[in-house]
């Protein structure tokens, strides 16, 4: 009877474990301001408000459900006061985190990957951290494509660019560039504590254009 116990709250502790929330922290490091918008799939329910405004070194907190949850990551630049207009982001071309967590049976699966199916706008890489097991690279594009986007791809003044998929797949290969698209290494995370996507990771070279210093000055 004492084994019997023992295994039934082994398996009671295995189950709180695997439902425990991930978290979702953005973490802007580019020169200018950023507003994240996370949007949910269809059918999810939505985990933040979209209104926060993330300066240089600013970070935002926010908790999954701590059942399977599935949406996406973008940034917005250039926004007004209440961030109802934005210079990109909020339409392609944008680069896109996808995330799914707790997924499905596997409760503690974790999938994520940045998209450029829709265009680039910022750099963003997305990091799992605290992970319980398996292997969780760090993936995404920490190169401000915008600098050589060829000059017909360009949009917003020179602030968003729309491909070609193989000039995004050359310089950041870790990223999807077409709707078939995989990364060129094996993911299979478990149990992350955290989930971190970082924006212009690297230290990135501005392009050096009047309109892009106007596009990202600080609203």
């Amino acid at each position: 009877m004492a084994g019997a116990l023992v295994f039934v709250a082994v398996l009671l502790a295995a189950s709180v474990g695997a439902t425990t929330a991930t978290t979702l922290t953005i973490h802007n490091l580019c020169p200018h301001p950023v507003w994240p918008l996370v949007t949910p799939s269809s059918g999810f329910p939505s985990i933040s408000t979209n209104t926060a405004r993330l300066g240089p070194n600013a970070l935002l907190s926010l908790s999954f459900p701590p059942t399977f949850w599935a949406g996406r990551v973008a940034a917005r630049t250039g926004c007004d006061a209440a961030a109802s207009g934005c210079w990109t982001g909020t339409t392609p071309p944008a680069t896109v985190v996808q995330v799914t967590v707790h997924d499905g049976g596997n409760l503690d699966q974790a999938t994520y990957s940045v998209s450029l199916v829709d265009g680039f706008n910022v750099p963003m890489v997305v990091s799992p951290q605290a992970v319980g097991g398996g292997q969780c690279p760090a993936l995404g594009c920490p190169i401000n494509l915008n600098c050589d986007c060829p000059p017909q791809n360009r949009t917003a003044e020179g602030a968003a660019c729309r491909g070609p998929p193989e000039y995004f797949k050359n310089r950041c290969p870790l990223t999807r560039t077409t709707p078939t698209d995989v990364e060129p290494v094996p993911q299979s995370c478990r149990a992350p504590g955290e989930l971190k996507v970082i924006f212009c990771q690297a230290t990135i070279v501005t392009c050096g254009g009047e309109a892009e210093r106007t596009v990202l000055a600080d609203s």
